[in-house]
């Protein structure tokens, strides 16, 4: 038995949870809201993982709780064994006899990959009777759909964080993006553009509720307002329109735009972004949940 696996079993997952929701909230009484508990309980569950460890994690005398030097300290191992803890309940669901009637998952129209619709296919061989459903969303309202139960898996522009209740974990695959526009906007006739051109003209972005993707995150807001919508399908069609630019996934252009849109030469693009994928740690995967995370990240030790 190794180090990770004894520390593990000494401590409760809802100690360990109630840590990272604190820390992650920063309060005690945001936590319990977050996990369905009273103050008291996720209170009591802190004091006993700190007696457990022997020290203070966290700093009580202000009105908003801050992690001490111990709990700095601390902190990523206890993350690890959260992660531990997810990993083993999973483990165990896979054993668990009876298959859910239906996957549903949380997909971004910024992918599009032959590995994926390769598991689609296995999947529909290996669980023939499942019922599976397709949402698409992006970035915070993908994580939405996770948190609330209503998407099982989700596949999406890897975000810089995750609430404590979501797992997540890079695949393989990149979403591929550049930055288009309708060959009658003004940019078009450019051979190239930098960033203080892209800035005097419309900007057309995403609305979802967190939008930390890798490829959009440093372009200039626009002297003029921006306009939005909420996935890549309409923002493409919006600048088919000539409405403005936009950051958009080049395999959705080449399928769908119909050659209607440039791509513009601007220093840095085209860029990729790490695809993760995400589930909930506070609910079990089926047989078939289970299975698909296992293979979109075949040759991973450490999800």
């Amino acid at each position: 038995m190794d180090e990770k696996t004894s520390v593990s079993m000494s401590y409760s997952p809802e100690a360990l949870e109630a840590f990272a929701q604190v820390l992650a909230l920063g309060s005690f009484s945001a936590a319990a809201r977050r996990l369905g508990k009273s103050q008291s309980t996720i209170s009591e569950a802190i004091s006993r993982l700190e007696i457990d460890l022997g020290v203070a994690l966290f700093d009580r005398s202000s009105k908003h709780p801050t992690l001490t030097e111990a709990g700095r300290a601390l902190q990523g191992r206890i993350e690890e064994l959260l992660a531990a803890s997810d990993k083993l309940r999973r483990a165990a669901g896979r054993l668990v006899e009876g298959m859910e009637p239906r996957l549903t998952l949380v997909l971004s129209d910024a992918n599009q990959f032959a590995e994926f619709e390769a598991r689609m296919a296995e999947l529909d061989q290996r669980f023939p009777e499942i019922e599976l459903e397709c949402v698409f969303a992006e970035h915070g309202d993908a994580i939405n759909l996770i948190q609330s139960g209503r998407a099982s898996l989700g596949l999406l522009s890897a975000q810089a964080s995750y609430p404590p209740e979501v797992g997540y974990a890079t695949i393989a695959e990149r979403a591929d993006f550049g930055l288009f526009v309708s060959h009658t906007h003004p940019l078009a006739s450019e051979p190239a553009v930098d960033y203080h051109r892209l800035a005097q003209h419309r900007a057309l972005r995403l609305n979802t509720l967190v939008d930390e993707s890798v490829p959009t995150n440093d372009l200039p807001s626009g002297a003029r307002r921006s306009w939005s919508a909420p996935n890549y399908l309409l923002l493409m069609d919006m600048a088919v329109f000539g409405f403005g630019w936009s950051a958009l996934p080049r395999w959705l252009v080449r399928g769908y735009a119909q050659g209607r849109l440039k791509e513009l030469q601007v220093p840095g693009w085209p860029r990729s972004s790490a695809v993760d994928v995400i589930w909930s740690r506070q609910k079990s995967l089926g047989p078939a949940g289970a299975w698909l995370l296992d293979t979109l990240l075949e040759g991973r030790g450490d999800y």
